[in-house]
Formats: structure tokens, C-alpha cells, sequence
């Protein structure tokens, strides 16, 4: 098991297709955005527990499609997006 701490705005790569985004939060929750092929099953453990099911093959949970994102939301994952790409370019450059 890996322990991180991170700020607002960094994220981790699992892989080459997950992106996890920290993008802030409180004491008590952290803000994440997961960015995955559609085809992994990505769960809350309060879910399975709640189903009583075992994140194991064959028990995924079906999800309903949820409400859209507010444009509000949209431009503050757009702009840690962009600063990230930015702090990318630079750091590359700096090599």
C-alpha cells in the first residue's frame, strides 16, 4: 500500500489509462476525479459494503448514468487540467 500526500491539483497515474485528480477538500472528505476507460469498474467500498458484495469479478455494481457536470465545475477541472499540462511543458523544457 503506497501513502501519498498531495495539494489540490496533483494527481496520480495508475497505469496508462487511470488518472486520479486530486482536486481539494476538507478535514473530513477529499474531492477526487477519476479519469478511466469506461470498461473498469470503479465503486466506493460504502457500496459494496451496503450490497454486501466483494470487489471480485462478476460483482460489479451497476451505476445509473449520473447528472451532468455544472459548467462551474467543468472550468475548475478544465483549469487544473491546463496548469498541470503547463507545469508538464516547463519541467520538461527545464530538462
Amino acid at each position: 500500500m503506497l501513502k501519498l500526500t498531495v495539494k489540490a491539483g496533483e494527481y496520480l497515474l495508475v497505469g496508462d489509462e487511470i488518472k486520479v485528480v486530486f482536486t481539494g477538500g476538507s478535514s473530513n472528505n477529499l474531492h477526487v476525479l477519476v479519469d478511466a476507460p469506461k470498461s473498469m469498474n470503479i465503486v466506493r467500498s460504502t457500496a459494496l459494503e451496503k450490497y454486501g458484495m466483494a470487489a471480485d469479478p462478476g460483482n460489479e455494481v451497476k451505476h445509473h448514468k449520473e447528472r451532468e457536470l455544472s459548467p462551474e465545475a467543468k472550468e475548475k477541472i478544465k483549469a487544473i487540467l491546463m496548469e498541470e499540462r503547463k507545469k508538464a511543458k516547463k519541467a520538461e523544457r527545464a530538462r
